[in-house]
């Protein structure tokens, strides 16, 4: 009777350990996908089984009086009609589990916001076209994509992507669909183009550029990059933050991480945060190259 006592609570315990585990060891990994012709397909990148959530890059023309234009490089020509083809690819990732996201912005000029008006347009914009509303000229066809990714790198507007925040969530509570809500923030803290929406307190999924900029990973002095980790997940409500990386070293200025740095001394320190979500990519092509996301797979 004595050691039937014992062995209940050890069990448990050992149950409840490797519960935690499991919780706090599993990650996503997200990519960018669009900007380059290399990268294949966005069928074969779903299919390829590395990636939890794809960035559709990018809706790179808006706002301020302009007619908003998706560019996907070399992929096809949204002027001619020409990616409607993609809502076949698009609801093949989704039936595999993938969320596929719309990124806007981008590191080109082309985009802004000018009041509050031009930003509540440009989110009915996006919700007729690309999202639960109903518009007969869908870029990217009928498929109903999952959300809307904040990449704001110009400036032109700031105080104004609130509003669209605001019009985009507004949109997703009445059409009774989920539309999540992810921003992808230079970790300089507070982001200069993106606080005010981040300050909404909406965004789902947030995750920190920590490449091109003095608080990305030094494995000589990593406490720049520790030190914004750590405001990012203690300063920002969003659901999970992730930790942004580029998939090769000519896919940033700086801020390449060897994956076995990455395994061995970057996601053991961001995993201790119960609000890590995973790691994001930029971007497919890079990541087809070097093989990032696979060698790092088991360790996000």
């Amino acid at each position: 009777m004595g050691n039937k006592t014992q062995k209940v609570p050890i069990l448990f315990l050992l149950n409840f350990l490797a519960l935690v585990f499991r919780t706090n060891a599993g990650g996503d990994t997200v990519i960018y996908w669009g900007q380059n012709e290399t990268e294949g397909s966005l069928t074969e990148t779903c299919n390829s089984g590395l990636y939890n959530i794809v960035n559709i890059a990018f809706l790179a023309r808006f706002g301020g009086g302009r007619k908003p234009e998706i560019n996907l490089a070399g992929h096809c020509d949204p002027a001619s009609n020409g990616c409607k083809f993609l809502s076949t690819d698009i609801k093949n990732c989704q039936k595999r589990g993938i969320k596929v996201i719309l990124s806007i912005g981008g590191g080109e000029p082309g985009y802004s916001l000018s009041s509050a008006g031009d930003a509540t347009n440009v989110a009915d914009f996006i919700w007729n076209n690309f999202l639960g509303g109903e518009s007969r000229r869908r870029p990217l066809g009928d498929a109903v994509l999952d959300g809307v990714d904040f990449d704001i790198e110009v400036g032109g507007g700031e105080a104004f992507y609130a509003v669209l925040a605001r019009r985009l969530s507004r949109h997703s509570r009445g059409g009774g669909r989920k539309v999540y809500l992810t921003a992808a923030p230079q970790c300089p803290f507070p982001d200069e183009h993106q606080n005010g929406a981040l300050s909404t307190g909406l965004f789902d999924f947030v995750w920190v550029q920590f490449y091109n900029n003095d608080c990305q990973f030094d494995s000589g002095d990593p406490s720049k990059f520790q030190n914004s980790w750590k405001q990012w997940v203690s300063s920002i409500k969003a659901r999970k933050i992730y930790l942004g990386l580029p998939a090769s070293p000519s896919a940033a200025g700086s801020g390449f991480v060897p994956t076995q740095t990455v395994i061995r001394e970057v996601l053991p320190f961001v995993k201790r945060s119960r609000k890590y979500g995973g790691v994001m990519l930029w971007d497919r092509s890079a990541d087809k190259q070097t093989g990032f996301s696979r060698t790092i797979k088991g360790s996000v």
